[in-house]
């Protein structure tokens, strides 16, 4: 389905957008647009890359104009674009509105009206029954996503979400934070050890992508299981690949922090569909008759469960260490910390 096409990946600089496009470079796609506002890093993956194949565009979501100007010709959109940093969108919630909503609603207009086949937009756990600003703009993102969806017919253009848990050693998580504090003979700072997060690599993101630009429906949002360790776990595991003996402070819960992450809700899972190693929520199809919604019920979410890093697969930290030498990124470092 690739074969001579024109993929644009907003945010396309960042490390979702990076493993999306080292993805499709090994492909016969035709063109591939990155869209963002950092010039250095355009510049810096510009010189990494050169490659005819990859366009770069500057430009901001947040601007109509700017997002529309990358959107001639394109066949398929990747929008990664978003201010995903918990703690600087509680203290500036008004520009995770202005990234996260209206420029996803941009994202989807501009796409609408130069007749893109396909986009699919980048969601998180912290959707999910969300306390803090950056999870409340993703739950807003995937509002904006399905009712758009319900607008537009599916034969020109299709529109979907991925929601997705912790990505390892992605930028600003916890397991840099903690290979920095063990290279520099800090203690790793754990903020609870019983705190649970999903336990995702970036290929795994970039397969969730994939299948959902090959088997969406209008409207869907698409899941990947995922196992998950307690952060106490995690930290542990990280001090024995690198034989360190820092020692792991207690910090205490951040703001806007969750003991445990869901990435599906009770109401969802009473109607998600289990795929095997993906769950598809399909879209809310009802319309505004509001009789629908007080005369007939569904017993199904009464009695559900959902979908949690409490309750599915639990990693020890012999596992976890399995799985953190998967990573590249761990493998260089244990490489640079032997010498």
């Amino acid at each position: 389905m690739f074969t001579g096409k024109t993929l644009l990946i907003t945010g396309g600089t960042g490390s979702f957008g990076n493993a999306v496009l080292n993805c499709f470079l090994e492909t016969d796609i035709g063109e591939i647009r990155i869209f963002s506002r950092d010039e250095k890093k355009q510049d810096d993956m510009r010189k990494a890359l050169q490659d005819d194949k990859v366009k770069f565009y500057i430009g901001d979501v947040r601007d109509y104009n700017s997002i529309a100007s990358a959107m001639y010709g394109v066949d398929y959109i990747f929008h990664a674009a978003a201010l995903k940093q918990v703690p600087s969108c509680e203290f500036f919630p008004m520009e995770a509105v202005k990234t996260n909503i209206i420029g996803t609603d941009n994202v989807l207009n501009a796409a609408i009206a130069y007749g893109v086949k396909k986009v699919i937009c980048l969601s998180t756990d912290k959707a999910v029954y969300p306390i803090n600003a950056m999870g409340i703009s993703k739950a807003m993102l995937e509002k904006v996503t399905v009712a758009k969806s319900r607008t537009v017919d599916p034969e020109k253009t299709t529109i979907c979400c991925t929601r997705y848990g912790n990505v390892m050693a992605s930028r600003g998580s916890v397991i840099p934070l903690f290979v920095q504090q063990i290279k520099s003979g800090q203690p790793l700072t754990v903020t609870d050890p019983n705190m649970t997060r999903y336990l995702m690599s970036l290929d795994d993101a970039v397969e969730l992508v994939v299948f959902a630009f090959k088997n969406a429906n209008q409207g869907d949002i698409f899941v990947q299981k995922a196992p998950a360790s307690t952060i106490g776990d995690l930290a542990q595991a990280i001090k024995e690949l690198f034989h360190a003996d820092n020692e792991i402070r207690i910090i205490g819960t951040r703001h806007g922090e969750k003991l445990y992450e869901t990435l599906l809700t009770r109401e969802e899972m009473a109607h998600a569909e289990d795929l095997g190693r993906y769950y598809r929520i399909p879209a809310d199809t009802r319309s505004l008759n509001y009789d629908k919604y007080f005369v007939k019920g569904d017993e199904q979410i009464s009695y559900g469960w959902e979908y949690t890093s409490h309750n599915t697969e639990r990693l020890n930290v012999e596992q976890v260490k399995e799985l953190l030498l998967t990573l590249g990124y761990i493998r260089h470092e244990l490489e640079d910390w032997r010498g």
